[in-house]
């Protein structure tokens, strides 16, 4: 087994990684402080084709494949996780859908502007009541002629509310399963459609550069055609988007916990205490090996979860093993940068005051930590 990668994938880190040192790193602070949508970072990650990364080249992609888009999630969340989660919602969340499970006329129609980066989409499933139990979905979709008529509400929606949001796919019951259960199918509604709301950006604790909203729906309107794949399959085909988004939330992580061992060896370099910098300290050597040795088994384990759902393998576990390790080890490795530069990190100036706010999430979304125990030992036969 080799674990290195080609010249293709290494060019492509290699360049993501001069973008968000050289772009992104200078102005992120400012936008995350002000609370902003860094649409121009946004732009030239379009530019650059990064939004189109898994998708064929038909539909304006890039023709790569979903482990490319990981490498670029990575080397995103060394120096952020608010740009790395607009790209990674963007494609996992607002276009795969499309891609994997519309017709071929959404897929012209809706495609190419997204990505290009000239358009953003989002994925509404979770709603206030239901949390992890996606399926105790309250939204109600009904036909009356030639129409969808929604309603209902959303929260927690990532890329909802932006000045380039195009649609936002909600799922929606639809009607009874021949077992008495909901029917639950997927369902386009574009921006701007009567009924239609998007709530005020959430006050959060991190992530705070990233578009994060609740939708409500009140008898929106929507034709037949903008349902995506068959009716009442919507739930069954999240739950594979889940597992797909699982890996690159895992490439994120890695990305953070990366950005921490990186700040933390500056660090360690520069600051001084007792007249010799602090890094001379076995104390301070020890958690910073130990915080690569966290990022490095984590970056295994979604190299793994990818390789075998590019090979066509069954992958819902190691998809599972790699989010959890990953994000419970960016938690681990956040806490620890934040204690290897005393007061600093307690300073938003410091990456790693934000690298320790954003990091909480990812142990939540996308599948709590405890979700990710429960289909690990379900695989087991439990």
């Amino acid at each position: 087994m080799h674990f290195g990668l080609s010249e293709e994938y290494s060019a492509l880190r290699e360049t993501v990684r001069a973008f968000a040192t050289d772009k992104v790193a200078p102005v992120i602070g400012e936008f995350y402080e002000q609370r902003r949508f860094p649409y121009e970072l946004v732009r030239q990650m379009g530019q650059m084709g990064l939004f189109g990364l898994p998708f064929d080249e038909k539909y304006g992609g890039m023709g790569g494949d979903y482990f490319a888009l990981c490498l670029a999630l990575e080397e995103l969340a060394r120096v952020d996780s608010s740009v790395a989660i607009t790209l990674e919602a963007a494609v996992s969340l607002g276009a795969m859908p499309i891609y994997r499970f519309g017709t071929e006329e959404q897929k012209e129609k809706w495609l190419p502007r997204l990505c290009r980066g000239e358009a953003l989409a989002a994925f509404g499933l979770t709603e206030p009541g239901g949390g992890s139990d996606a399926g105790a979905t309250r939204t109600k979709a009904v036909v009356d002629g030639d129409e969808w008529v929604i309603n209902g509400s959303k929260c927690f929606i990532t890329n909802a509310g932006t000045d380039i949001t195009d649609f936002v796919t909600v799922t929606a019951v639809t009607g009874t399963t021949d077992k008495g259960g909901p029917e639950i199918s997927s369902i386009i509604v574009p921006r701007g459609t009567p009924g239609f709301t998007v709530a005020d950006e959430y006050s959060k604790v991190g992530w705070l550069a990233s578009d994060t909203r609740e939708l409500f729906f009140d008898d929106v309107r929507v034709p037949l055609s903008n349902l995506v794949g068959e009716r009442g399959r919507g739930y069954a085909q999240f739950l594979r988007i889940l597992d797909e988004g699982r890996i690159a939330i895992a490439a994120l992580s890695v990305g953070l916990a990366q950005g921490c061992v990186d700040e933390s060896i500056k660090y360690a370099h520069q600051r001084e205490a007792f007249g010799r910098p602090i890094g001379d300290n076995q104390a301070i050597q020890f958690m910073i090996a130990d915080m690569e040795t966290r990022a490095h088994t984590s970056r295994l384990a979604y190299y793994d979860a990818a390789a075998r759902m590019l090979a066509g393998e069954p992958f819902k576990r190691q998809a599972a093993i790699a989010k959890l390790h990953a994000s419970e080890g960016a938690v681990d490795n956040a806490r620890a940068a934040t204690q290897i530069h005393g007061g600093y990190g307690f300073m938003n100036e410091y990456p790693v005051a934000r690298m320790w706010r954003d990091s909480k999430i990812l142990e939540i979304g996308e599948g709590t930590s405890e979700v990710q125990r429960m289909i690990i030992a379900r695989d087991l036969g439990f």
